[in-house]
């Protein structure tokens, strides 16, 4: 398998991706609440598009439907595929 074939496919690629802002947010969670609101709105679309770019290489959604993530818990229905299967 080659590295352009690795993207998010890799599960392990996938939780580093999702989870690498997180001490970022508790950092500034605790010191400027502002801040934290930007990053935390900034997280949620990031989310949406890791999740679909995931969805996107593991074909399970097709490019017309990239869109759909960015909407608030669609990413949920594919829950099983986006976290527990390689």
């Amino acid at each position: 398998m080659s590295l352009n074939e690795m993207k998010m496919k890799n599960l392990i690629l996938y939780y580093f991706a999702i989870l690498l802002p997180i001490p970022l947010l508790v950092y500034f969670a605790m010191n400027n609440s502002i801040v934290f609101m930007v990053l935390l709105l900034s997280y949620a679309i990031y989310r949406g598009f890791v999740d679909g770019q995931r969805l996107l290489e593991k074909s399970i959604i097709s490019k017309n439907e990239f869109w759909k993530a960015f909407i608030p818990f669609w990413c949920s229905r594919f829950y099983r595929q986006l976290y527990f299967e390689k």
